[in-house]
């Protein structure tokens, strides 16, 4: 496998910190692309934990705006016309 660097900053920064670690260059590379992709996965399930907490708590408050009392045979029928269903079987 290869990986090419084409910028002098980049190989300048690996040699520096393979330098400071005492790791090879491959080495060095491997953990730091290892490191920032943990980073960014760490931080999308903490947005998606977020997001998922909001929901949570609109469905929370959208909830609490409602009377959600059980409701009656009555108007459970009311609600799904039932008189009128039972009207038009008399007919």
């Amino acid at each position: 496998m290869a990986l090419s660097i084409k910028t002098e900053e980049a190989d300048r920064l690996a040699r520096e910190l393979a330098a400071l670690t005492g790791e090879t260059m491959t080495q060095t590379v491997t953990r730091a692309l290892q490191e920032r992709l943990d980073r960014l996965q760490a931080e999308r399930r903490a947005s998606q934990s977020d997001i998922a907490a909001s929901l949570l708590q609109v469905a929370e408050e959208i909830r609490e705006g409602f009377d959600l009392k059980p409701i009656s045979k009555a108007e459970w029928d009311a609600l799904w016309g039932e008189d009128e269903i039972e009207d038009l079987s008399k007919r």
